[in-house]
Parts: structure tokens; sequence; C-alpha cells
């Protein structure tokens, strides 16, 4: 049995709900020398994503106690079901512990392994992308509220490209790759994290690549991109959200930026 668009519509308003009150949960620690640790994949992490997530996954428990869940900082719960919660509730945690803003809480559900929901919730710069599968994209920002969508442009001479950080592409192998296509497009950009693929999902940015991703940074992007018009895949093309690396396009550039990744 599929979802009804009203289940999604109620699962899109709640996954907005949570990510709102988780992010605006980091705001207090934002830029208050927040002490950081780091984990054993030499990655940080603070006690605002602790408790971010922590609450994610206590107003998640309450509501669908019948649905599985996982998040970065506290895993899987090891449940099986058809509807699972993915959480990310720092993605830009270096972004967060520097006093950038552009760092994000990220909600997503999955049904039957398709995600369904997505949300972008960027607490410190006040916009939020959310998203639900045959319902379209909405960007919110303050007294505005309008339809996502990519953007027109469908030559990489005239694509603004982003990359998270240009060291992962040499560390995974893709630095020949990313120069490729760094030399080909018009600007680039070090567009950081979940932020730079909420730039493509409104028009603000053509192409935004990763070499390495987990799930929880990439779940909630699929239904973001994929109802505001665009693509989220990965190095070979193929559309998913459970990929150890991602490539994020208006579409329209998606043919033209595999040939040139992949030569």
């Amino acid at each position: 049995m599929s979802l009804s668009p009203d289940e999604l519509a109620a699962l899109r308003g709640f996954a907005v709900e949570i990510a709102r009150e988780a992010g605006t949960a980091t705001l207090p620690h934002f830029r208050r020398g927040v002490q950081v640790e780091t984990k054993s994949d030499d990655s940080p992490v603070t006690v605002a994503d602790r408790e971010a997530e922590q609450f994610l996954r206590a107003r998640i428990t309450e509501r669908f106690p019948e649905h599985a869940l996982v998040g970065e900082e506290y895993g899987s719960d090891g449940r099986e079901a058809r509807g699972r919660w993915i959480v990310d509730p720092i993605d830009g945690t270096y972004s967060f512990i520097h006093g950038v803003p552009l760092y994000s809480n990220l909600v997503a559900f999955e049904w039957d392994g398709e995600a369904v929901v997505g949300v972008i919730n960027l607490p410190a710069i006040g916009e939020c992308l959310h998203a639900a599968r045959g319902q379209g994209c909405t960007w919110e920002r303050p007294g505005q509220r309008q339809p996502a969508r990519v953007s027109r442009v469908s030559t990489l001479a005239e694509a603004r490209l982003g990359v998270t950080t240009i060291k992962n592409t040499i560390a995974f192998e893709r630095y020949e790759a990313y120069r490729r296509l760094l030399e080909t497009c018009q600007h680039d950009r070090g567009w950081p994290d979940a932020y730079g693929y909420a730039l493509v999902a409104t028009g603000r940015a053509e192409i935004q690549l990763d070499p390495i991703m987990s799930v929880w940074d990439t779940a909630a992007l699929f239904p973001v991109l994929t109802e505001a018009g665009g693509t989220l895949t990965d190095w070979s093309g193929n559309p998913t959200h459970t990929a150890p690396e991602a490539i994020a396009t208006n579409g329209l550039l998606l043919n033209a930026v595999l040939n040139t990744v992949s030569k």
C-alpha cells in the first residue's frame, strides 16, 4: 500500500515542524564558543548536534512509534519498518563551530526504501526548503514563501558549480573529474554541505557535487531537488539517496556533467 497524498502532506508538515524546532534549539549554541569533540571518523561534533538529534528522536518516536529511525550521531534504532526517518541534526558542523550561518537541520522520511519527504532547514539565515513526492518543493524565508524551482541554464559554459571541499575530491580520487568540470563551468564557489544543494533547488546554482556522503546527508536532498525539477544522483548518474557520493544538477545539465566527470 502506497501513501496517500494526505498522508504525505501530514508527514511533510511534521518533518518541517520538527526540523524548525531542532534548528531553533541549536541557535543558543551558535557563535557561543561551543566545545568541540572529535568523533572516531575525525569529524567534529558538539553538544548542539547531540541535543538536536535527541530532540528529533524523541519527537519522532512519540508521534510514530511504529517507524524506524537513523541519525548521524546515534545511528540506527535497529527496527525494520516500511517507514523510516533519517535525520542529520546539524549538517555542516564545521560551519556551525566556526560561526558560519550556512549549516542546516536535515529531516527525511522513507517509505519502502524511497525518500518521499525531505526538509532542509537553515535556522541561522531563516530559510527552509521542504518537499514531498508529487507535491512540489517550497522555499520559505522571512516574509516570503514560493515554489522552489531549478534554473533553466542549459550549457556548462553558463553554469555555477559548487563543492563542499576540494580536499575531499583529492582524498577520494575525484579531483581530475572535478577539475574538468571546473574548467568548463562559468563560475565556481565553495558552497558548503546541504546549503549548496539548496542553491541548486532554488535556481541560484546549477551543480553541486561531493565525493563522500552518508545517507543522513543525502536523504532529505533527494525529494527537495527532484520536486524542484532537478536531479540527485551518484557520480554514475543513478538517481539515489543512498550512495556514498552525490551530484546535484538542474536536470538540463545532468548529461553534460556526467560526460565531463566520466572522461
